[in-house]
């Protein structure tokens, strides 16, 4: 790791805490948010009681984490009109950033796999992952709420 790299992780350190604090909180009300929008056909998200590994995630993440994964209507054409529609919510294959991101899986982090091993993993083509950050919990309700009501139509 260069020193630059070093400093760089060094200084984030600092905030650690405080940032996963409010990002658990955010993500578990933006679940609650969209789990029940008719446009999402399933919701994945180890905080949420009906996780099938709820309890394990509990133990070792404090029964959260910033990620969310979520498949709507629509297939593979209905996750791109959703992530076109979003506005605050950014469009990246990155992860655990200060922004919230969304990520179409099948379409990028996990192209090269085969149909079958993307089953497996239970990525389909309308499956999207979304990477908590910092901005305001109402801010990005309110995105999510606009790109998925574009998707309920399909």
């Amino acid at each position: 790791m260069s020193a630059f790299n070093a400093w760089v992780m060094l200084k984030s350190l600092e905030t650690l805490a405080l940032r996963f604090e409010m990002q658990t909180r955010t993500v578990t009300q933006l679940s609650e948010n969209i789990k029940h929008h008719p446009a999402v056909l399933s919701l994945l998200y180890s905080g949420d009681r009906s996780h099938t590994q709820h309890e394990l995630a509990s133990r070792q993440m404090s029964g959260s984490s910033t990620l969310i994964a979520f498949e709507v209507k629509g297939s593979r054409n209905g996750a791109f009109q959703f992530l076109n529609a979003l506005r605050v919510i950014h469009i990246s294959n990155n992860l655990a950033d200060s922004k919230t991101l969304a990520c179409h899986p099948s379409g990028t982090t996990h192209m090269n796999l085969s149909e079958d091993e993307r089953q497996t993993l239970e990525i389909n083509e309308d499956h999207i992952r979304l990477s908590v950050g910092l901005e305001q919990t109402d801010d990005l309700t309110a995105d999510l709420q606009q790109a998925l009501d574009v998707c309920r139509g399909f």
